[in-house]
């Protein structure tokens, strides 16, 4: 069993092609390596480990609802707050507690708008890729737990009809910080889960207002939001501009994963789920690598 995969997968950087028969001065057409396949990607497999884990040993919820997400944003030092600088020069995935970091899921308005042109161009100038988009305007109010401790429970409403679109506990299961050094942004691996809760009674702790674009294609979501944040009625509300990749179907991403490399099924059944999260890293990427150098505030390295 060889330890890699047929060449073909890109990540974003174009490469050059070569052709038989383009004359006798043509480039060779080279193996991807000497025994005939392309190692498998580390990076790509450590993420898909990260994600299977934490799908496998998740809690037995009734009702619970597997959220895997990768935002993008900044990682900043814990101590000065500047961002986080790594003897590294290319983008690194963190071990998990291993630097003293917090990561921001915030960009400039003028990259969120940046983004949201990108996105708006592919929509209109590529229908072969049949990308679906929504305009959504939602409220998340959240309530302490009855016993005082434990996660919040969050209310979603529609903001124009009051319809309540989903009352959540959310379980935070792990994160996985990427550090891009070469690029304005880098960005977190998220896996949660949702489980459904009674309404609470009492009143929100605090409050977030969400201007959401979503752009939907295949088994992803691209999310543009722009969130208001209130704590309490004489606070300042704090507006933030974020940006987020999320697997779009739990009950698929479940079924795949558990699939994964069992000898019973066929082998486009046993490596789908590693094909899914490759789509899902490669479009965090293409987000990453798409950060518009004129925004202004950034690394424009």
């Amino acid at each position: 069993m060889s330890n890699g995969h047929a060449a073909g997968h890109g990540d974003g950087d174009a490469h050059p092609s070569t052709s038989s028969d383009a004359g006798s001065d043509a480039l060779p057409l080279l193996s991807p390596s000497i025994i005939g396949v392309e190692p498998l990607d580390e990076f790509i497999r450590e993420i898909a480990d990260f994600i299977h884990y934490h799908i496998s040993q998740r809690p037995q919820e009734p009702g619970g609802v597997i959220e895997v997400e990768a935002k993008i944003g900044v990682l900043r030092d814990l101590a000065g707050g500047q961002r986080l600088q790594l003897p590294v020069l290319v983008e690194s995935i963190l071990a998990p507690h291993s630097v003293e970091v917090r990561f921001e899921s915030n960009m400039s308005a003028r990259q969120h708008q940046h983004y949201n042109i990108l996105l708006n161009k592919l929509k209109v100038e590529k229908p072969e890729l049949n990308i679906n988009y929504e305009h959504l305007h939602l409220i998340d109010n959240f309530y302490s737990p009855e016993s005082g401790r434990g996660e919040k429970i969050r209310v979603t409403r529609d903001e124009k009809t009051s319809q309540v679109r989903a009352c959540v506990r959310k379980v935070r299961l792990g994160d996985l910080n990427i550090f891009c050094p070469k690029r304005l942004v880098d960005w977190r691996v998220s896996v949660n889960m949702e489980i459904p809760v009674p309404p609470p009674i009492g009143s929100p702790t605090h409050t977030r207002k969400k201007d959401r674009l979503s752009y939907t294609h295949q088994e992803f979501a691209i999310d543009l939001t722009q969130v208001t944040a209130t704590f309490g009625p004489n606070s300042k509300p704090e507006i933030l501009h974020e940006l987020e990749v999320e697997l779009r179907h739990s009950d698929y991403l479940l079924m795949v994963a558990a699939k994964r490399g069992l000898p019973e099924y066929t082998a486009a059944e046993q490596n789908a789920f590693d094909e899914l999260i490759h789509a899902f890293v490669n479009n965090a990427r293409i987000l990453c690598r798409n950060a518009n150098p004129a925004s202004g505030g950034g690394d424009t390295r």
